[in-house]
């Protein structure tokens, strides 16, 4: 039995239970579970250190692949929108441990037993988190190493950049237990073409690391022992310009995308006059016409 299957069977075994839950069960269960998820709030679901203006969260719970269940998914929120004791981290980079990535949502959170309102807050919190990644100013990096799954690859592709590991793979296997990826749909669209995106929501088949890099999904492959590294190294490399130039440059590329070609090319047209008010900017014209290497104010 491949990985992939044995993730996907243990993550989506409660949903074979649906029929045979009782209403009293439910109420029993659905408190039980709000009990259980509080007390595991209470652990460290994302770890967080942060040096030299790099902030690396690392997904934190390795026993169930590093589901993205509701405290998971709040966790993560918080760790990206955390306050630094200085200013906000310039690059952000998103990583895990083990063969798995992350697995996707927890099922066992979106059977009868939780409800209708819980799992709109699963789906809800889930959104958040995504569209906040690409709408704060820092740069995001998604450092994958194994499987990426459901929401789990849903989270790379809704990362600025992706660096993967050669024995990496992705999927959006919904299918297999009738319940579509259709929110990884939105981030998994944006990035591969579309019929690509089709063909893994449709079937559920995994492609390779190769094969995601060839699509868009990921940005760079290197072997796992170079996958830190080269993540580090393009995050220092992203941390050593202008933090005010790159947000301006992010949200501007953000906001392009979803236009037409007119509209795109006179929203990012201002942005550049704007851009070359920026001190930063300025600093960085002058230094290299008098051939001498800037010095950032922000």
């Amino acid at each position: 039995m491949s990985l992939l299957h044995r993730v996907t069977c243990n993550s989506f075994r409660s949903l074979s239970l649906l029929p045979a839950i009782s209403r009293a069960f439910a109420c029993n269960y659905n408190l039980q579970l709000k009990n259980k998820m509080s007390n595991s709030a209470q652990e460290e679901l994302t770890l967080v250190t942060e040096n030299n203006g790099i902030r690396r969260i690392q997904l934190n719970n390795p026993k169930k692949h590093h589901a993205l269940s509701l405290d998971v998914l709040k966790s993560l929120k918080n760790a990206i929108e955390k306050k630094s004791d200085e200013k906000q981290p310039r690059v952000i980079i998103i990583c895990s441990s083990g063969k798995v990535f992350s697995a996707g949502h927890d099922l066992r959170e979106l059977t009868d037993a939780t409800g209708y309102a819980y799992h709109k807050d699963v789906f809800d919190a889930c959104t958040q988190v995504m569209q906040l990644i690409q709408d704060i100013e820092a740069p995001v990096i998604a450092q994958v190493n194994g499987l990426a799954t459901a929401a789990g690859c849903q989270l790379v592709a809704s990362c600025d950049i992706a660096i993967a590991s050669e024995s990496s793979k992705f999927a959006t296997p919904g299918v297999n237990v009738g319940l579509f990826c259709s929110t990884p749909a939105v981030a998994l669209a944006r990035a591969v073409p579309r019929k690509i995106a089709m063909q893994m929501l449709l079937t559920g088949e995994a492609i390779t690391a190769t094969e995601a890099l060839k699509h868009g999904l990921v940005s760079k492959v290197v072997p796992h022992e170079d996958l830190e590294a080269e993540t580090t190294r393009i995050a220092e490399r992203i941390s050593s310009y202008s933090r005010s130039v790159m947000a301006l440059g992010k949200a501007c590329f953000y906001k392009q995308i979803q236009q037409n070609r007119n509209e795109a090319y006179k929203n990012a047209s201002d942005v550049m006059v704007k851009n070359l008010n920026y001190p930063d900017c300025k600093e960085g014209i002058d230094a290299f016409i008098h051939k001498r290497q800037p010095v950032w104010k922000d």
